[in-house]
């Protein structure tokens, strides 16, 4: 899905599938079940992602620099499924009960997952640097979760500027190999790989 989710009514979804324009009703009772459906799609994928380019070797560090390369890979990939998949109104699962009965999980359920590994790669970061006197040994450092959320937040950040194109604007490095701003999300947010 390359454009926004604004471009998505049910008749160009079905008349894209090559089903008739009713066909999707009976599948998702609402406009937002099946959006929802379709992000949790890109959910799905984005974990994939997050798995592939965490296997194997490497230090925590360098999973977290793979798993933001692979997350802004995505975004620059599928700009219309990101954008979709972090869309507040599909993710306040309260305002669409009528919704419940949509298959699989709801969508903000679906992120979880992918926030929990994040949280998981910080920890094990924190750990092997405290174990090798180069992290902080006075606990105060924020939790692991606030730290993740924090660099999540930054990689988000870049992924949106980027796809807007103002972030070239403001710095012209923003292409570069290897990625500085992921160097630079990543140094503030864990300390200095060199430190």
């Amino acid at each position: 899905m390359a454009e926004g989710s604004a471009s998505l009514g049910l008749r160009e979804i079905a008349r894209r599938a090559g089903v008739s324009h009713g066909a999707p009703r009976r599948y998702f009772p609402t406009h937002h079940a099946l959006l929802s459906a379709i992000a949790r799609r890109g959910f799905t994928e984005l974990a994939a992602r997050f798995t592939t380019a965490t296997e194997g070797s490497g230090t925590p560090r360098d999973q977290l620099r793979s798993l933001a390369d692979a997350f802004l890979d995505y975004a620059a990939e599928y700009g219309g499924m990101f954008e979709l998949m972090f869309r507040h109104d599909l993710l306040d699962s309260e305002a669409h009960a009528s919704d419940a009965d949509a298959p699989g999980p709801r969508l903000r359920e679906a992120t979880l997952p992918l926030f929990a590994r994040l949280v998981e790669l910080v920890t094990e970061d924190r750990a092997q640097r405290t174990e090798h006197g180069t992290g902080p040994s006075d606990n105060s450092a924020p939790p692991p979760a606030l730290t993740a959320a924090a660099l999540w937040t930054n990689l988000h950040g870049i992924a949106v500027l980027r796809a807007n194109g103002s972030l070239q604007l403001a710095f012209p490095g923003a292409d570069e190999e290897p990625d500085p701003l992921v160097t630079a999300a990543l140094d503030a947010h864990l300390g200095r790989a060199d430190a």
